[in-house]
């Protein structure tokens, strides 16, 4: 298909650069597709938009703050965000790291970071890396890990706009990051997740809506634009996942009592669909890499409903979300959001599509 399929006008001014407070005060769109509709709602129904014996699926990954600022000698600032390890030399850790400067630094060039790190690139951007990313040494007192737990900044997108000093950072710090987080490892957010509270997951505990958690660590494929012309042509950057065995057994479960499976954003969606099918309708357990792009056309095994939210124009995220609930259908569902006011993407409102 030919990835303009999938492209929309958004009004910059729709691009959400906050979160609503509380998180389920968030605007949900319901999609229905049995019936044709689109209704209006907050993510607060929840409870009352899904039905008893219905099962949820949370991403339980953390964000990692691999976002670091530092200073050249003379005084520019250089953003390094880590994305892999990559050993040690005797001197000190090495990463790979996106940068980003007004001017590229110099093989060498001594770069400080806080708490009396110093860093410095070994190979220039993109010197055999399709990601552009650089090879970096980073030498100090202690840790790496230690060095972004204690000065780290959550790897925000790219049109959520935070300068080195903007006070909303320190609140991003635990709004960037979804209530049921746990295993730390993502650069991005799983963002539909970002609209519970803890409040609205017992009330749908309370509802008899069930819940349960895989992990999928969103990697650093979130940040590169589509750049082919066709949706054949697209490969995603492998990201590592963990689908437990429990959480099999909660959807077989779910099956057998008559209930729907209910992905809470893509990153649910393709770690269920990139798993074989058990005999009892669940995915198989495991853990590894999935590159699964999902695309219309695709046939879905495990996910019956889907909680998301808004996603960029051309985005493999809309392509997913369109291969759920028709191409069209999406389209015409995200015209009626523009119209109406909803916010977009990571901060923005969200979409229920049964």
């Amino acid at each position: 298909m030919d990835v303009a399929l999938f492209d929309f006008e958004l009004p910059p001014g729709r691009i959400a650069q906050e979160a609503v407070e509380p998180r389920d005060a968030a605007r949900l769109l319901v999609l229905d597709r049995a019936r044709g509709e689109l209704r209006h709602h907050r993510v607060a129904d929840l409870p009352r938009l899904l039905a008893p014996g219905d099962l949820l699926v949370v991403n339980d990954t953390r964000v990692a703050p691999a976002r670091l600022f530092a200073r050249r000698a003379t005084g520019g600032r250089v953003e390094l965000l880590l994305l892999e390890a990559a050993g040690t030399d005797g001197r000190g850790e090495r990463w790979r790291a996106l940068v980003g400067a007004s001017r590229a630094p110099r093989r060498g060039e001594p770069l400080a970071l806080p708490g009396g790190y110093v860093a410095a690139l070994l190979e220039a951007p993109g010197a055999g890396d399709e990601a552009g990313a650089a090879l970096v040494r980073i030498e100090g007192p202690g840790t790496v890990a230690a060095l972004a737990a204690a000065h780290g900044g959550l790897p925000l997108p790219p049109y959520i706009r935070r300068g080195p000093d903007d006070p909303r950072s320190v609140r991003d710090r635990e709004r960037y990051q979804t209530v049921f987080a746990a295993d730390e490892g993502a650069l991005a957010a799983p963002t539909a997740g970002l609209h519970f509270t803890r409040d609205l997951l017992a009330r749908l505990e309370e509802a008899g809506i069930a819940r349960t958690a895989v992990t999928l660590h969103v990697g650093e494929g979130t940040f590169r634009p589509v750049r082919v012309g066709r949706t054949e042509e697209i490969a995603l950057h492998p990201e590592r996942f963990t689908l437990p065995a429990a959480a099999c057994d909660a959807i077989a479960a779910a099956r057998a009592r008559g209930g729907r499976v209910v992905a809470v954003g893509t990153t649910v969606v393709r770690t269920l669909e990139s798993r074989a099918a058990r005999g009892d309708g669940a995915p198989e357990p495991g853990t590894g890499e999935t590159a699964l792009f999902v695309a219309p056309g695709h046939r879905f095994r495990f996910v019956d409903a889907l909680v998301t939210n808004f996603h960029l124009p051309r985005s493999t995220l809309l392509m997913l979300v369109a291969a759920f609930a028709g191409r069209e259908r999406v389209l015409e569902a995200y015209g009626e959001a523009i119209s109406a006011g909803y916010r977009f993407y990571s901060y923005g409102d969200a979409m229920l599509v049964l």
